[in-house]
């Protein structure tokens, strides 16, 4: 089956990644292929018992939720023209947590919703899909398949999005990838621009644009990925102009069972946690940085993880650090135990906003 289309998914890097081996990138179920069209279903599942000790308000709650991906179905579409393969996928990512507080109002987010143009030349993509700024910072992250820092009551945890780095938001797209050249891959595309300043006369003139650059090698055994990425946008009304800008980067080395991980951002105008319009009103920085090292043996993987995020644009520090254990059942079930340590404070203030100390403890099935 041609699944090129669904192993350069942001769902199938976020679980390669994640899993540190393929098999989780080719976990999708194939359900036709005949004649050189292909069709195919994924899916991803989990679910967490966390008890949360909140030492500010001197509380501590149980929950069962989801970990910092939600449960997902993908289907993947390939069909050979020629020189040509044509491809799409559909994503819908779904929370669990609906059951008391609304229980027929369950919330669907179609985070990836794109086709694909393949040829010598590279790849064409044009839809909806995760964006290239920190693409690589978050779909590396050794706990992606686990819990990270606490986010909504209700819905995700967020991993180390505010505390390493920010979010690649899924946004509309028209976007190229090189083929792969020695190791090196080079993608870059135009997106849609966020309205960052709202008012009379409002408008962006030009699209966002976001790039990154990846380059893997392996040195006698010792397996390297080093990336660049980034994004860049103008907005303007009658009386202000705001320029939100992001730069990302990171290093990954392996070898044998062990993998350290440096990776970090700078930004103006731009939110590290969610890119949104009135949000990114002002061009103030942040910037922010993640370590994370982890050993496999056999079936079991260690992960030591610490982020920190120090934002003038939201005016706080941050700063998370994990411990977790991830146990490969087999190539499709996974079980993890994860101990997190997220601090929040306000900068303008130095007052402590947020204290939380988190266990979780969950299950994940990839198909």
């Amino acid at each position: 089956m041609n699944n090129n289309n669904f192993r350069k998914s942001g769902l199938a890097i976020a679980m390669a990644g994640a899993m540190s081996v393929s098999a989780g990138a080719n976990a999708a179920i194939e359900v036709y292929n005949e004649d050189g069209t292909s069709f195919s279903v994924d899916g991803y599942f989990n679910a967490f018992y966390v008890n949360r000790d909140d030492k500010l308000n001197d509380t501590r709650n149980s929950d069962v939720k989801m970990g910092f991906l939600p449960n997902t179905i993908g289907f993947n579409f390939s069909k050979e023209m020629g020189d040509l393969t044509l491809g799409g996928r559909s994503s819908f990512w779904s929370t669990i947590n609906d059951s008391l507080q609304s229980p027929t109002d369950t919330a669907i987010d179609v985070r990836q919703l794109y086709a694909t143009v393949d040829g010598s030349f590279g790849q064409v993509l044009i839809g909806k899909d995760f964006g290239l700024y920190a693409r690589s910072n978050i779909f590396l992250d050794e706990i992606l398949m686990g819990f990270g820092s606490p986010g909504a009551a209700t819905g995700v945890s967020f991993g180390n999005i505010r505390t390493g780095y920010p979010y690649p938001n899924p946004s509309a797209q028209i976007t190229y990838r090189t083929p792969d050249m020695g190791g090196l891959k080079v993608a870059a595309g135009i997106f849609e621009p966020a309205n960052t300043t709202p008012g009379a006369e409002s408008e962006q003139s030009a699209p966002r644009f976001e790039a990154e650059v990846t380059y893997s090698a392996d040195l006698n055994g010792l397996a390297l990925t080093g990336w660049v990425n980034g994004r860049h946008q103008s907005s303007e009304n009658a009386t202000t102009e705001v320029d939100s800008q992001g730069l990302g980067y990171g290093l990954k080395a392996s070898v044998a069972g062990l993998s350290l991980t440096a990776s970090g951002f700078t930004s103006e105008g731009d939110v590290p946690v969610l890119l949104t319009d009135a949000a990114l009103a002002s061009e103030e920085d942040a910037d922010g940085y993640l370590l994370q090292g982890s050993y496999t043996l056999g079936a079991n993987r260690l992960v030591l993880s610490y982020g920190e995020t120090d934002s003038d644009q939201g005016n706080f520090e941050t700063e998370n650090t994990s411990v977790a254990v991830f146990h490969d059942v087999n190539s499709n079930f996974k079980l993890v135990a994860e101990y997190n340590m997220f601090e929040q404070t306000t900068k303008s203030t130095g007052a402590d906003a947020a204290e939380f100390d988190t266990l979780a403890l969950g299950a994940v099935i990839t198909f």
